[in-house]
């Protein structure tokens, strides 16, 4: 009698991951509330997910009118394309938190 055959783990670092691929994600970013901040962020958005709806960003001004909070929804792919989505976002000079 043979042993049944293992199912192969996910390759890569998406195994660890408690996300299914492909998903819709929502990712919220603040900055202070500038000209052309949304666009900034929706043109990130529409690097790492060329599908990406600009209809559906969100915007929120803070109580005092001086930060914007801007959540965008993407379609993600794998765990590497939401790291490197963070990595880019945080590291933007408009952009004060990534969550």
């Amino acid at each position: 009698m043979t042993s049944p055959t293992p199912i192969p783990a996910p390759s890569g670092s998406d195994r660890d991951s408690l996300i299914e691929y492909p998903s819709q994600f929502p990712v919220k970013v603040m900055g202070a509330k500038t000209a052309g901040f949304v666009e900034a962020i929706t043109l990130v958005a529409q690097q790492f997910d060329p599908g990406f709806d600009t209809a559906s960003v969100e915007v929120r001004d803070s109580k005092a009118g001086n930060y914007l909070g801007v959540t965008i929804t993407i379609t993600a792919t794998s765990r590497q394309q939401l790291d490197e989505l963070y990595r880019t976002l945080s590291t933007h000079p408009m952009v004060k938190v990534v969550l």
